[in-house]
């Protein structure tokens, strides 16, 4: 049995291309929301954009992406050490 990713929950970290600043959110279809950002449909990634996609994480069930969204985007311990992790300056 193979996982579906048409039914997979990407929890994702971008990083604008302008000006480093980071951006974390949370989606079913993580190549149009990539794009959404860059065409400039959020108010944050708009001011910042383009971005370019540096981590990823995926879920099946989706209210697990949904804590890691939140546990990131407190800018805690969890999102330090994944930054320290996979490198961003």
């Amino acid at each position: 049995m193979g996982l579906n990713l048409e039914s997979m929950h990407f929890v994702y970290l971008l990083q604008s291309k302008v000006d480093n600043s980071l951006y974390i959110g949370k989606t079913e279809n993580l190549e149009k929301r990539i794009i959404e950002h860059n065409s400039g449909k959020g108010y944050f990634t708009n001011r910042h954009k383009p971005y370019e996609l540096v981590y990823y994480e995926a879920y099946v069930v989706k209210e697990l992406s949904e804590e890691r969204e939140k546990q990131l985007k407190r800018f805690g311990s969890a999102c330090y050490a994944l930054i320290k992790r996979i490198g961003i300056k």
